[in-house]
């Protein structure tokens, strides 16, 4: 029992999650940062053009949801191809597992959409706020006429880029051309309005706001790399031994001689670092592998007169051992690296191989299920089927139907079928075996062969389906 006397203890609270600073990257030049804005341009020249090109008198890249077609240039797939975006997505997976083994996070430093769009949206913001300094007064002084025109003109320029954005994404399964008319008339449909806002404001919140919360937290791949990395990836690393004993000095004094490391602690690679780590600290989840650390030491290092590299792509066994460039490359290409390489390759060929001989048109068969069979009037068998064809053809096209089975088989009904462009047409098809024939085969069901082929004269191989003919007792 506490005295009255006794001081009362206070409850202690523990935050549930770490206050988060917000980060103000700085701006920084060099080799790795001209090879970022280049694929942010070749990314969104991509992004944002490919929906406007045509081909064939219509949009080349269109996933149209409502009418069923998906056209990728000179490809007209159906729903029943979606088998192929089934190994798109393998290769896509495979693709990363060999890029994250040879050199780490590289597609997050320079083609994912989130970096892609955060160095769009961080450019906007330098050009109106200023740079790293500039905007930590900017967001430190109070509210006034200079801060509030300056904020309101950067989220303009953001909710522009970002409805832009998303209209863009949205013409990938809306013709882009009605959907620019319907748009400037004020007439979109509801869901195409709520889909263009939807990815807008995705773009706007992950880019403008979110930024590295999105790498740190919410993207899974910062947390299933280090299961595809080892020492022999090519990654990027602080030279530890190099760098150590870190230390501020003038630019004439001999670091030896003060028993110090090239790393002038100026933490320039950590004001420039877009998640805001520090790469002295080693490899971390947090680092997406922009490079940047590396342009701005290098510059720190060439203003010393030091060596370039303090910061470097390198394996951690080539920093643990000293290893050269040469050395490391070739220890990049070990057993593993060699099996994507292989799968991707095989795989990847595969692929190609089979959108190339695709057949462009498609046949099923289904029996009638209300009756099996049924005997005419002369005794004869007829089975009924309703034959499905599919044209992925831009043109009509026309096809002949013939029937393989047992002797006397024959077909009562049309041999021909016209389909439309992009279509599927079907029609009823009987099958009549003489009682002659069928009298043998009682009580059995027999093997059928329907061969649909195209009449255009083209050098389109024919395609068969099998089914069964059905043959009563008697």
């Amino acid at each position: 029992m506490p005295k009255p006397s006794d001081p009362v203890a206070q409850p202690v609270f523990f935050p549930l999650l770490d206050q988060q600073q917000k980060i103000y990257p700085r701006s920084v030049s060099g080799r790795f940062a001209r090879w970022r804005w280049v694929m942010v341009w070749l990314t969104q020249a991509v992004f944002y053009g490919l929906p406007w090109l045509r081909w064939n008198g219509r949009q080349a890249v269109l996933f149209n949801l409502e009418e069923r077609h998906f056209y990728v240039f000179g490809l007209v797939l159906q729903p029943q191809d979606f088998i192929y975006l089934a190994a798109l997505l393998v290769l896509s997976a495979l693709a990363l597992f060999f890029f994250t083994a040879m050199a780490g996070r590289v597609w997050c430093g320079y083609a994912c959409p989130q970096t892609v769009y955060t160095e769009i949206f961080l450019w906007v913001e330098r050009r109106i706020e200023g740079d790293r300094s500039a905007r930590m007064r900017l967001d430190a002084q109070p509210w006034g006429p200079q801060k509030l025109l300056r904020k309101a003109g950067k989220q303009a320029a953001w909710i522009a880029i970002a409805l832009f954005t998303g209209f863009s994404f949205v013409g990938y399964f809306i013709p882009i051309h009605s959907l620019a008319g319907q748009s400037l008339a004020l007439t979109l449909t509801p869901w195409a309005t709520f889909w263009v806002f939807f990815y807008g404001f995705a773009t706007y919140g992950n880019a403008g706001f979110m930024r590295e919360q999105v790498c740190k937290f919410m993207c899974p791949y910062a947390r299933f790399q280090s299961a595809l990395i080892d020492m022999d990836s090519m990654v990027i690393a602080y030279d530890t031994q190099r760098g150590e004993q870190r230390g501020a000095r003038s630019r004439k004094a001999d670091p030896k001689t003060l028993g110090l490391g090239d790393c002038i602690d100026c933490t320039l690679c950590v004001q420039v670092c877009p998640t805001g780590i520090d790469i002295r600290n080693g490899l971390q989840n947090e680092c997406i592998a922009c490079a940047a650390c590396i342009d701005v030491c290098d510059e720190v290092m060439d203003k010393m007169g030091y060596a370039p590299g303090l910061i470097r792509y390198s394996s951690g066994n080539g920093i643990a051992q000293g290893w050269s460039a040469a050395r490391m490359l070739r220890r990049v290409w070990r057993p593993r690296v060699l099996v994507y390489a292989v799968l991707l390759l095989v795989l990847g060929s595969a692929f190609v191989w089979s959108l190339g001989h695709r057949s462009d048109y498609g046949v099923a068969v289904s029996r009638d299920r209300g009756a099996l069979a049924r005997q005419t009037g002369n005794g004869d068998i007829e089975n009924t089927y309703r034959l499905q064809i599919t044209n992925s053809l831009e043109r009509p096209r026309g096809y002949a139907l013939r029937v393989l089975g047992p002797e006397g088989l024959h077909l009562d009904t049309l041999t021909g079928l016209p389909v439309d462009a992009n279509s599927t047409a079907s029609m009823p098809v009987r099958l009549v075996l003489p009682l002659a024939h069928a009298q043998p085969h009682s009580g059995q069901t027999l093997p059928v062969v329907l061969e649909v082929r195209p009449v255009d004269g083209s050098a389109a191989p024919a395609l068969t389906v099998r089914t069964t003919f059905v043959v009563p007792r008697h």
